[in-house]
């Protein structure tokens, strides 16, 4: 069973800068599909970034260009740097892990974690 524990939430002020961690206990960085999804109060969950596993990653239009996602395969933990940060950032952060994009991107990883929270004020 794969675990996947979240930190790095917290209150911020606009234009900050935030990294969330993602630990992986129970299966290996590289065997999975690694992603970073968020849920603001009343909105769906939305993909954030995700690693596909062949060195390339997708992030969703409104990370591009604030948002760097790494992996660290000793650390088996991945890391989603969050700069310039608006309030409409604010949201759940949730790390998923599966083993296909397909349902990766539709919201349906084979993992969750239980998300870490990230507050944005004006």
């Amino acid at each position: 069973q794969v675990l996947l524990v979240e930190s790095g939430g917290g209150l911020v002020q606009a234009g900050d800068s935030l990294r969330l961690s993602c630990l992986i206990s129970g299966g290996s960085l590289g065997d999975y599909i690694m992603a970073w999804f968020r849920q603001a109060p009343g909105k769906e969950r939305e993909l954030v970034v995700a690693m596909p596993g062949d060195g390339s990653i997708m992030y969703a239009d409104s990370a591009k260009g604030r948002f760097t996602v790494s992996g660290d395969n000793a650390r088996n933990a991945i890391y989603l740097q969050m700069s310039a940060l608006k309030p409409e950032d604010t949201a759940a952060y949730f790390c998923a892990a599966g083993r296909s994009m397909r349902t990766m991107v539709v919201g349906k990883p084979a993992y969750w974690g239980k998300g870490t929270q990230v507050t944005v004020s004006s």
